[in-house]
């Protein structure tokens, strides 16, 4: 009796075991295609992803709370004075050095927009609200905003300068749509 040689080149067998595996995982993909796409966002939630907001009935020296994606936003527009006394402090005595400009995003000619800052409304320790009232001293010893969960102390620029908050007041992405709309969220594109 012969017995049968054994062979390094693919056999009937093997396309056939090969096909069968590749319909398996075509078809484990065409199943669980819909349980991965309910995952998705729905429509109402994806039209809270970018707000805009028109600057253009803001007072100096006033601030507005907007919400977007559920949280708070502020937008205040600030005085020529508060402008200068956050770009002249030295950036070394924060605890979290970002200079007033590294803050802000340019306008649609180029130039950056100091008198308005986008930030959002959130400490940095433990999620409180701060509190801005520049007629009071709510607003902290340093003219921004005041944590009164733990006694954070923020900057008009939303710096941390005194406090147990780790970092500056977050900045969301945002863009000048116009020169007094401005667009919170995904950048609308071009």
């Amino acid at each position: 009796m012969s017995t049968p040689v054994e062979s390094d080149e693919p056999t009937r067998r093997d396309f056939i075991h090969i096909a069968s595996g590749t319909a398996v995982v075509a078809g484990a993909g065409f199943l669980a295609w819909p349980l991965i796409d309910q995952m998705n966002p729905s429509a109402d939630t994806l039209s809270l992803a970018t707000i805009e907001f028109d600057v253009s009935s803001l007072e100096e020296g006033a601030q507005v709370v907007a919400k977007w994606r559920g949280k708070p936003v502020f937008i205040r527009y600030r005085t020529a004075a508060e402008i200068e006394e956050a770009r002249s402090l030295d950036v070394n005595v924060l605890k979290d050095k970002q200079t007033d400009s590294e803050r802000l995003v340019p306008g649609p000619d180029g130039k950056l927009k100091p008198q308005y800052l986008v930030a959002i409304g959130i400490c940095t320790h433990l999620g409180c609200v701060p509190l801005f009232d520049p007629k009071d001293t709510k607003g902290g010893e340093y003219g921004g905003w005041f944590c009164p969960c733990h006694g954070s102390h923020y900057d008009n620029s939303g710096r941390i300068r005194k406090g147990p908050a780790p970092t500056n007041l977050e900045v969301p992405p945002y863009w000048y749509m116009s020169d007094t709309v401005i667009q919170i969220g995904k950048e609308a594109s071009v």
